[in-house]
């Protein structure tokens, strides 16, 4: 096979996949200005006649997607930092202080928790939030979104924080930094790349989560975006603009950060992997 159909051929492979990915997004955008369903039937990836904003109006205000964005974001974004800075600390703990036998069973445990799916949990998550009498609070997605996100987020931060060199550990020693001086100063400013993607994995987990938002809330002012657009979608099934309007507010955030961070997540997901 000559050399320049060896580079095509990928490269068209993932131009089609580009193209299945954006056509399904590009119908729910265009549709979500659209003033009808009759327009939305009859010219299905066409581009409005007139870009209206009063869907986005209605379902931000009328249809209270404004609480459940917000419910899911500060959720979200508060678990993820929260299990960001506890990964971070466990992560310095394993790897860069003198613990060796400690570190090692640490270590162990934080893997068999990432072998046990989450679902498998949530019996017991249920009994635990009821015994805690926080069932129908964001105190009970919370502490989950928190806890579940530890093992991946502490291997990850491991894998990176092992290709730190410890020369510069011995020069803050020399300064007379302790350990959590070193921590602040040192290995965190250091480890920005991975604890961005740490905290956007942990995000999108938050944001999509549906299983628990699902059973342990029931107050409809509490409920987030996820378990909100079940009852968006039951109320405005027969408006078809409406409902793509509610789909763009869910995926907003995420196309954000991947705007935005996209470089990070990617130094973050390779960092480590390679030392020296």
């Amino acid at each position: 096979m000559p050399a320049t159909a060896k580079k095509v051929i990928p490269h068209l492979f993932m131009i089609a996949y580009v193209v299945v990915i954006l056509v399904p997004f590009l119908f729910v955008l265009f549709s979500s200005f659209k003033l009808d369903n009759n327009e939305i039937t009859q010219h299905p990836f066409a581009f409005p006649k007139h870009f209206s904003f009063d869907n986005y109006k209605e379902t931000w205000v009328k249809a209270k997607i404004s609480v459940y964005f917000f419910n899911s974001l500060y959720l979200a974004f508060s678990a993820a930092v929260v299990g960001v800075l506890l990964a971070a600390a466990t992560a310095f703990a394993i790897t860069r202080m003198k613990l060796e036998k400690s570190s090692q069973w640490i270590y162990q445990f934080v893997l068999i928790g990432m072998l046990i799916p989450g679902n498998v949990l949530f019996i017991a998550q249920y009994f635990l939030v009821r015994d805690l009498h926080i069932l129908d609070t964001h105190w009970a997605l919370f502490l989950p979104y928190t806890a579940g996100a530890l093992p991946f987020s502490v291997l990850l931060l491991a894998a990176f924080m092992r290709a730190i060199p410890h020369e510069l550990e011995e020069a803050g020693t020399v300064d007379g930094m302790g350990a959590i001086r070193m921590f602040t100063k040192i290995i965190l400013p250091l480890s920005i790349p991975s604890l961005v993607t740490v905290f956007i994995i942990n995000f999108l987990g938050n944001w999509n989560e549906y299983l628990l938002s699902n059973f342990f809330i029931s107050k409809d002012s509490l409920r987030t975006l996820p378990t909100g657009m079940v009852g968006f979608r039951d109320a405005f099934q027969m408006n078809y603009a409406l409902i793509c309007t509610g789909i763009v507010f869910s995926v907003l955030p995420v196309l954000i950060l991947y705007t935005f961070l996209q470089r990070q997540i990617i130094e973050g997901l390779t960092a480590g992997s390679v030392k020296g």
